[in-house]
C-alpha cells in the first residue's frame, strides 16, 4: 500500500513539475497559440491539441482557456474548439505510458533525466533553461512513479480477482465508471488517473472492459477542473466550463453505450498493429477512439450548443446590452429597419430613465448596476450605429435618411444620461446641508427631476412636446433658484464652502441628466416623424416630410453664476441678470456636459 501511495506521489509530483516547467519554458508561446485560435474552430482544435501535448496537462489548458474567456480574449466558440483539442491532446499521456512505460527500463531513463534537469535548474540563470530543467526533472519523476506503480501492481491480478466483478453486466461496468470518476477527483488529474488505470491493467489487476469503463469515468471526472475554474467567474467563463462538462458527459454516454463495439474495434486495431498482447496499448487506443468519437459527435452540434449556452448564466449587463429589435432580417427593408430603430431607442430610453432615477434616489456610491447599465447603453448605442449604417440607401426617401443622424443623437444623449447618473453617485456623493429649508428644496428638486424623466417617455400615451417643454422650464426655474440660494448660503457662512461645492457639483450632474434626457426625447420625437412620413405620432401631430435637418432645439441656460473652487477657497462671481437675458443660450461655467451639434 505504501509503495502504491509513493508511486502516485512521484507521478503527481512529476506531472506538476513537467507542466510548470514546460509552461515556463514556452513563455508567451501558449498565449500566441491561443490567439491563433481566434481564426477558426478548426484552428482552435489544433491549438488545443498542440498546447496540451506541449504542457502535458489538459486540466491546465482548460483552466487557462476558461480564464481567457473570463477576460474576453476568447469567444465561447473559440474556447469550445480549444476544449475539444485539449481533450484529444490528453490521450498523448496514455500513449507515452503505454509505449514507453512498459517497453523501456524506466530507471535507466528517469534517473539521468532527474539529474540533468536539476543541474539545469540550479546552475542556469535563464528562466527558459530553468523551465526546461524543471520539466526534465518532472519527466524523470513521472516515469519513476510509473515504474513504482508497475511494481506495486505486479502480481496483484492473482491476489485480487476483479475479473468476476467486470463480468456481472451493465451495473458492474457502471460501478467501474464510478471508480474512474472518484479516482480522478481524488488525484485531481485525469492523466494521473489514466496512468494508474493503465499500470493496473498491465499488471493484470483490472480486465480490459473494466479498465475501459474506468477510462470513461476518468474523462467525466476531469470536468471538475473546469467547474472549479468557473466558480466566481463571469457568465462566459461558466458557459465554457459547461461546454467542457457537456462534451465529456455526452462522450461518456455514447462511449459506454457503444462499449462492446469499441472494444472490438480496439482489438482489431491492436491485431493490425501487432500489439494485441499489450493491454496498456489497447487501452491507449480505446482512449483515443473515445475522444475522437466525442469530437465527431459534438462538432456538428457545436453551433447549437453555443447558442443554447449563451441563453444561460446571463449577467444583467449582457441581457441589457443585447439588442432586442435590431434584427438583420429586417435591415434590408428601410421602413421596417426604422421601426426597429425606434423600438430599440425606446428601450434604451427606458433603461436610461431607470438608471437616472436610481442615481437620483440612491446614496450608495458602490452601486454596480449603474456601471453595468452605462456599459450596456454604450454597447446598444454602438449596435444602433452599426445597424443604421447597414440600412440600404437606394430607393429610400430623403426624409427617412435624414432621420438617421437623429437616431444616433438619441443614442448618444441616452449614454450621456447614464454617464452623468454614474458620476452623480460615484464622483459626487450627497452632501449634508445644515440648513433644513435648503435640504427640503433640494429633495423637492430631485423629486421634480424624477417626474420630469417620466415626461421624456415619447412612447407614452398622450405624450406631447409642449408638456415636456413646460415641465423643463419649471425645473429650470427651480434649479436656478436653489442654486442661487446655495451660493448665498455659502458666502454668508450658513453652509460650509466645501459642502456647498459638493452640493453644487451633484446638482450640476442632476441638471445634465435632465438636459440630456430632454434632448433625447426631442430628437426621438423628430426621428419618429421623419422616419414615418404621413403617419400621426403619439402627440397627434402629422409626421413631417423634409429633406433638411432642423436646427438643434435651444434649452434654457443652466447657470447665471460662476463658481471657482480650489483646495482651500471658493469664490463666487455673479453674472448680471441683464447679460444672461441678452444671451439666453449662455452655458453654465460649471456645466461640462456634452453639447449637441
Amino acid at each position: 500500500m505504501l509503495t502504491f501511495l509513493g508511486g502516485i506521489g512521484l507521478f503527481l509530483l512529476g506531472m506538476r513539475l513537467m507542466t510548470e516547467g514546460l509552461t515556463t519554458a514556452a513563455g508567451d508561446t501558449l498565449r500566441s497559440i491561443l490567439e491563433a485560435a481566434t481564426h477558426s474552430r478548426l484552428r482552435a482544435l489544433v491549438s488545443g491539441v498542440l498546447i496540451t501535448s506541449l504542457v502535458q496537462s489538459s486540466s491546465a489548458v482548460i483552466f487557462t482557456t476558461i480564464g481567457f474567456v473570463n477576460v474576453g480574449l476568447l469567444s465561447l466558440m473559440q474556447a469550445v474548439g480549444v476544449i475539444y483539442g485539449a481533450n484529444l491532446g490528453t490521450t498523448l499521456t496514455s500513449w507515452i505510458v503505454a509505449l514507453v512505460g512498459f517497453n523501456v527500463d524506466l530507471q535507466t531513463m528517469s534517473l539521468p533525466a532527474i539529474g540533468i534537469g536539476m543541474a539545469l535548474s540550479v546552475a542556469s540563470g535563464s528562466k527558459r533553461l530553468n523551465g526546461i530543467g524543471q520539466a526534465l526533472t518532472g519527466f524523470g519523476l513521472f516515469f519513476l512513479g510509473i515504474d513504482v506503480l508497475r511494481d506495486a501492481f505486479a502480481g496483484l491480478g492473482d491476489a485480487i480477482a476483479l475479473e468476476g466483478w467486470a463480468g456481472q453486466g451493465v451495473l458492474s461496468l457502471l460501478l467501474f465508471v464510478g471508480f474512474g470518476i472518484v479516482l480522478t477527483l481524488l488525484v485531481q488529474s485525469s492523466s494521473a488517473a489514466l496512468a494508474i488505470i493503465l499500470t493496473a491493467t498491465a499488471g493484470g489487476l483490472i480486465p480490459l472492459n473494466a479498465a475501459a469503463a474506468m477510462v470513461i469515468g476518468a474523462n467525466v471526472g476531469t470536468t471538475s477542473t473546469g467547474v472549479f475554474a468557473a466558480i466566481g467567474a463571469t457568465a462566459p467563463a461558466k458557459r465554457a466550463a459547461s461546454a467542457h462538462v457537456i462534451f465529456n458527459v455526452v462522450t461518456a454516454v455514447v462511449a459506454f453505450t457503444l462499449l462492446m463495439p469499441l472494444l472490438w474495434l480496439v482489438n482489431t486495431l491492436a491485431n493490425y498493429f501487432g500489439s494485441q498482447n499489450q493491454l496498456a496499448t489497447s487501452l491507449a487506443i480505446f482512449h483515443t477512439l473515445v475522444k475522437t468519437l466525442g469530437i465527431l459527435i459534438m462538432w456538428p452540434l457545436t453551433g447549437l450548443m453555443v447558442r443554447r449556452l449563451e441563453k444561460y448564466f446571463r449577467s444583467m449587463e449582457e441581457d441589457e446590452s443585447r439588442p432586442r429589435y435590431l434584427d438583420h432580417n429586417v435591415q434590408a427593408t428601410p421602413m421596417l429597419a426604422m421601426d426597429a430603430l425606434v423600438l430599440e431607442l425606446q428601450r434604451m430610453g427606458a433603461l436610461a430613465r431607470h438608471l437616472a432615477s436610481e442615481a437620483i434616489s440612491t446614496e450608495d456610491s458602490g452601486n454596480k448596476h449603474l456601471a453595468s447599465g452605462h456599459r450596456a447603453l454604450e454597447n446598444l448605442n454602438l449596435a444602433v450605429a452599426e445597424f443604421s449604417s447597414g440600412i440600404p440607401r437606394s430607393g429610400v426617401a430623403a426624409a427617412v435618411l435624414n432621420g438617421l443622424p437623429d437616431a444616433q443623437r438619441v443614442g448618444q444623449y441616452l449614454v450621456n444620461v447614464a454617464e452623468h447618473a454614474l458620476d452623480m453617485v460615484v464622483a459626487h456623493p450627497q452632501a449634508e446641508l445644515a440648513v433644513e429649508e435648503l435640504s427640503a428644496e433640494r429633495d423637492h428638486l430631485r423629486a421634480h427631476a424624477v417626474d420630469l424623466l417620466g415626461f421624456t417617455q415619447v412612447e407614452a400615451p398622450g405624450w406631447n412636446l409642449e408638456t415636456l417643454t413646460e415641465q423643463r422650464r419649471v425645473f429650470e426655474a427651480d434649479y436656478q433658484t436653489l442654486k442661487a440660494r446655495l451660493l448665498r448660503a455659502g458666502t454668508t457662512g450658513e453652509v460650509a464652502p466645501r459642502r456647498m461645492a459638493l452640493a453644487l457639483e451633484r446638482m450640476s450632474e442632476l441638471h445634465r441628466i435632465v438636459d440630456q434626457a430632454t434632448k433625447s426625447a426631442i430628437y426621438l420625437d423628430r426621428f419618429i416623424k421623419m422616419s414615418r412620413p404621413g403617419v400621426a405620432t403619439q402627440s397627434g401631430e402629422q409626421a413631417v416630410s423634409t429633406t433638411a435637418s432642423e436646427p438643434e432645439p435651444e434649452l434654457e441656460p443652466e447657470s447665471k453664476a460662476e463658481v471657482s473652487t480650489d483646495a482651500n477657497d471658493i469664490s463666487v462671481t455673479a453674472v448680471p441678470e441683464t447679460a444672461a437675458s441678452e444671451n439666453p443660450a449662455a452655458p453654465d461655467p460649471t456645466d461640462t456636459s456634452p453639447r449637441s451639434n
